[in-house]
């Protein structure tokens, strides 16, 4: 679908996924003066009467919905209230406004982290609310699940078309490095820098390191997203994966030489690992024509000049 000639207003443009949706819908042909965006000192999306009042003003044709609290295990898992209820807020405020002022489509973006923490491997979207998640992020991942399943019944109710996807790890420019509420790959990444500046013999890892996780560069979901959004009628959930895992510690070796840090590696089986395995069945997005670009090698050399631009 072509956006030349409508408004969009793109949620959570400063982040790394909403980033990455704004630089491809420019790369589309979609004008600059059609992206509406608005930032947290703009706009608090856990305001309702403001993102109400947000909403009805400008009257968007799309709204795509990245905005979201976000962290690693350790935010996660410090601040559990904090992440479920500004996860909420931002999604149900933002979902309902949107049905409320007749925003013709929308949607909204999640996480891997919806599905149960011992689901079968690959993940299919059924397995969703089959079975109990994982502990460290249930806060987060119960926020996702009330935001597409909000998106889904004002679909079935009303239809409207209201959609979600649901990414795997994600990675890339405009990532959070910080060195305790980061995701993995940006922890890692500044852990291995600050190892090699300091001439450090060693890193260690958090957890066993045999976990085994899927990652996606961010251009390839914001690609993705693209090509739901020009589906006339999409489904209402899908997974966007790269296909394939890899261990934690696998990983570690990978950025490890991504940054040039060529000391040893340990692993420290008192922190906790989290969910075993987590592949997701991208099958069902790969038949609708999108599959991934970007090799990880590719992709973490690109996530460390991030890093070091920052």
């Amino acid at each position: 679908m072509n956006f030349a000639d409508r408004k969009i207003y793109l949620a959570g443009h400063r982040g790394m996924v909403g980033s990455a949706l704004h630089r491809a819908l420019l790369a589309s042909g979609t004008p600059a003066e059609r992206i509406l965006t608005a930032t947290r000192e703009q706009l608090d999306l856990r305001d309702q009467a403001a993102v109400s009042d947000f909403v009805r003003q400008h009257r968007p044709y799309l709204v795509i919905l990245a905005a979201a609290k976000v962290g690693g295990i350790v935010a996660n898992n410090n601040f559990p209230a904090d992440f479920l209820y500004d996860n909420l807020a931002i999604a149900t405020h933002l979902i309902h406004a949107s049905f409320r002022t007749g925003v013709e489509r929308l949607l909204f973006l999640g996480s891997s982290c919806i599905y149960p923490k011992l689901a079968p491997q690959p993940i299919r979207e059924d397995a969703l609310l089959t079975g109990p998640l994982e502990p460290t992020n249930e806060a987060y991942a119960l926020a996702k699940i009330a935001g597409l399943k909000l998106c889904e019944y004002y679909r079935r109710q009303h239809g409207r078309l209201f959609h979600s996807a649901m990414p795997c790890n994600l990675y890339g420019p405009g990532d959070n490095y910080h060195p305790e509420h980061s995701h993995v790959i940006p922890g890692l990444i500044r852990r291995f820098h600050d190892a090699k500046t300091a001439g450090a013999e060693s890193v260690t890892i958090w957890g066993s390191g045999t976990p085994r996780r899927e990652f996606l560069h961010v251009d390839d979901l914001a690609a993705a997203c693209l090509q739901l959004l020009a589906l006339p009628d999409p489904p209402s959930l899908v997974n966007v994966g790269a296909g394939r895992d890899l261990t934690i510690r696998e990983l570690a070796d990978h950025i490890a030489t991504a940054v040039g840090f060529t000391g040893t590696i340990q692993t420290d089986p008192t922190r906790p690992d989290g969910t075993p395995r987590k592949l997701m069945d991208s099958s069902l997005i790969h038949s609708l024509g999108w599959t991934p670009k970007m090799e990880l090698a590719r992709g973490l050399a690109d996530a460390y000049r991030d890093f070091l631009a920052v």
